[in-house]
């Protein structure tokens, strides 16, 4: 639910969220595999390969969000011109976060 916009009964990402969910086990997979690639003192390339893919897995979740966010919140915040200045800088806010490295 957007805080704005009580009308709302869910979070603009509901579609995706089997997917969303779906795509952080195999992250949260992922990372266990990390730990465990520590723990038996693999290669550190092998290590620093896997670590980019989990970043880059968690990265196209949070380009998911950001895209339903934007479509959702956003969207709707400037049609019906309810604080949409104030929505479009939260969005660049967040977008200079999430481009951060």
């Amino acid at each position: 639910m957007c805080p704005d916009h009580p009308e709302h009964t869910g979070h603009s990402y509901a579609p995706h969220k089997e997917d969303l969910l779906r795509r952080l086990r195999r992250i949260e997979g992922q990372v266990r595999g990390l730990q465990k690639m520590i723990e038996e003192d693999r290669y550190c390339v092998d290590i620093l390969v896997q670590v980019s893919a989990v970043k880059s897995a968690l990265h196209q979740v949070g380009l998911t969000i950001l895209e339903s966010h934007t479509r959702g919140c956003v969207a709707d915040a400037l049609a019906n011109r309810e604080q949409g200045d104030e929505k479009v800088d939260e969005l660049m806010d967040v977008i200079r976060q999430f481009t951060r490295s």
